[in-house]
């Protein structure tokens, strides 16, 4: 049976762009990316500032483990269902005007959270931020796939992860540092001049035409279907958290998840309208690399709250402490990523993929074998290690499957991985709290965090070998099809950077 999947080549003679084409990035673009950049770092930043909260937060506002940890589920839950809606609302919208809802919107969410007296309040104001981030990272993605030359555009994707990734790295340290000198709030105080600068560089540099999206017509089932399966799955999860994996909440809930599975598939293959074009997904390439990069933030942000917790609930440290603990991964890790850009624009996937998956396996088996032994020092080292894995493949992998797709596709393949990559960090926060708040009823915190850790790490490192066989089995994809054109394996490679 001959395959339907469209070929790297194919979408090569499509594209208006050439390697020749000229490489200069202007000013009031890279401004624009910076200006919308920084949004998303704020949004982050606060995000996860909060998970060192987390033991002040439930002792001052009353709140268990389960229910706090919605200040990082709810948020990313919300991110992501309003990414799933980014593939039009790109098209639809000018950048300037998304960018100045993006930014209201993120003001607006620390005003709240800065005043907020109670939990709920807090929450409300953590969902207007998240509605500020799920319009500026893909914006910020639309801006570098559609302005940047082809040549450079593993170095601004690089750039970007940067941008990313960093942010969660320093966020429990900043976190740390303000919640141990001042308040908790005062991480909100921190963003506010960031805000300002944000603002200022903005108004002068975002601007831009909206591409127009024909007849298409906003998918409000599609939307309310995905938002319904991500909520789905993350409340069967806090539901394990609180009652186990045998409560019968637990189960209802998947139960449900899988018939809203079930329709939105239905509804993907026989609506009239479409949250996204979901014909991206027949590419061999975008699925094996979205799994990729999935599995990556899965792994960052589930660390990301796993070892600060760890850390002090079984040897005290301070919330201080905690955050200068992942520090030196963040700084290490923001210069990897654009020389991996620079690498894939030279040389392809091959080698920053490899270099990426081995240091995060290795990482995670040191952390998993090693738990009886790690001391304060010792994870900041390992988190180091997976911290430079992280960065290596992140930007890489979303450049590598932009090549994949045509232009008139990229907003849909942006929307798409910007939506999968919030997904899993919510996901991975929902499953490291949930197999660790499963073990809190008659253990003591540290003996149920020493446990469920120790699961943690089980899980993610089978999901980092998982993730190496879907990149050797691109590779080898790669090099079938380099053999069926004639075009040898860098020719396929150069064919697949040029596809734009």
């Amino acid at each position: 049976m001959p395959s339907t999947e469209p070929s790297a080549s194919h979408y090569a003679t499509s594209a208006p762009a050439s390697s020749s084409a000229p490489a200069h990035v202007p000013w009031r673009t890279k401004c624009a990316i910076v200006s919308i950049g920084l949004l998303t770092f704020v949004g982050i930043l606060t995000e996860t500032s909060m998970n060192v909260t987390f033991p002040t937060l439930i002792g001052e506002l009353g709140v268990s483990l389960a229910t706090v940890q919605w200040l990082t589920t709810g948020y990313l839950l919300l991110v992501t269902i309003v990414m799933s809606t980014t593939a039009w609302v790109l098209k639809r919208f000018a950048p300037r005007a998304l960018f100045l809802f993006a930014l209201a919107a993120s003001a607006i969410g620390v005003g709240l959270c800065l005043v907020a007296p109670s939990f709920p309040l807090l929450l409300v104001g953590r969902m207007v931020q998240a509605c500020a981030t799920g319009i500026a990272t893909p914006l910020m993605y639309q801006l570098i796939f559609m302005r940047v030359p082809l040549r450079r555009i593993g170095s601004y994707v690089g750039f970007a992860s940067i941008i990313i990734s960093l942010a969660p790295a320093l966020g429990p340290t900043y976190g740390g540092i303000m919640t141990s000198v001042w308040s908790w709030r005062a991480i909100f105080v921190g963003v506010l001049p960031v805000l300002v600068f944000v603002a200022v560089l903005g108004a002068i540099s975002v601007r831009g035409e909206a591409p127009g999206v024909g007849d298409r017509r906003f998918d409000i089932i599609g939307v309310a279907l995905l938002a319904a399966l991500f909520t789905m799955v993350l409340l069967a999860f806090s539901a394990a958290g609180r009652g186990g994996w045998g409560a019968p909440t637990f189960w209802i809930d998947l139960a449900v998840c899988v018939l809203v599975c079930a329709a939105l598939a239905w509804h993907a293959a026989h609506g009239s309208r479409r949250v996204f074009d979901y014909s991206i997904l027949r590419i061999r390439m975008i699925r094996l690399r979205l799994f990729g990069y999935f599995g990556l933030q899965f792994i960052n942000i589930g660390l990301s709250f796993v070892l600060p917790l760890f850390v002090q609930n079984v040897f005290g440290a301070t919330a201080m402490q905690a955050g200068l603990m992942l520090l030196p991964g963040a700084l290490l890790g923001a210069v990897a990523s654009p020389i991996a850009g620079r690498m894939y624009d030279r040389r392809g996937a091959r080698g920053p993929l490899l270099v990426s998956i081995s240091l995060v396996i290795v990482a995670l088996a040191l952390f998993l074998g090693l738990v009886p032994s790690l001391t304060v020092a010792l994870v900041g080292v390992l988190y180091t290690m997976l911290r430079l894995g992280f960065n290596i493949g992140f930007g890489v992998t979303m450049s590598d499957a932009s090549a994949q797709v045509p232009p008139r596709l990229k907003s849909d393949q942006n929307s798409l991985f910007s939506m999968m990559q919030q997904f899993a960090g919510s996901f991975g926060t929902a499953v490291m709290s949930a197999v660790i708040s499963a073990r809190m009823p008659g253990a003591s915190t540290v003996d149920a965090t020493v446990t469920g850790s120790r699961v943690d790490f089980a899980i993610l490192l089978v999901l980092g070998a998982c993730m190496l066989a879907t990149i050797v089995v691109s590779f080898r994809a790669a090099r079938a099809r380099a053999a069926a054109t004639g075009t040898g394996a860098s020719g396929a490679a150069d064919a697949g950077r040029r596809t734009r």
